[in-house]
This record gives structure tokens, sequence and C-alpha cells, in this order.
């Protein structure tokens, strides 16, 4: 079901407006609706699996003491 919603926009940002959805071929209400809907919607968490393969490869030897690298680093006090 829609509902009906009135807005008040000055008449330059009115005209623009129309002007970039007959480009988008869709309605100001298509527009307005579509804004919401992307504005409204619930944030997706990242979980530690997605950080982790946003982190990509990496150059450590597998058989690398890590505690000692960290402190091998000028960043942690090396």
């Amino acid at each position: 079901m829609k509902s009906r919603l009135n807005l008040t926009i000055e008449d330059s940002l009115l005209k623009s407006t129309k002007l970039y959805a007959e480009k988008q071929h869709k309605s100001i209400s298509e527009l307005v609706e579509g804004y919401f809907k992307e504005v409204t919607k619930p944030i997706k968490r990242k979980t530690f699996v997605d950080i982790v393969k946003e982190l990509g490869p990496h150059d450590i030897d597998p058989k690398a003491d890590l505690k000692e690298l960290y402190y091998q680093d000028p960043k942690h006090g090396g």
C-alpha cells in the first residue's frame, strides 16, 4: 500500500530534481522512496571474517614468532 506525502522544497531545486528524474527515467516519488529505503535500511555489521578478508595477503612466515615480530616493529617499541 502506498501513501501520499507532501514535500515543500525550493523552486530551483524542484526544477533540477525534475530534470534529474527525467534523465533517470524515474518519477520524483520513486527517487524519494529509493532514498528513504537506502537511509532506513539496517546497517550490516562486519564480522571478524569480513575484516580479515579486507586485510589481504601478507608476507609473514607461518613459522615466525609473532610475539617477537611484534616487539621488533618500531611502532611497538622495538
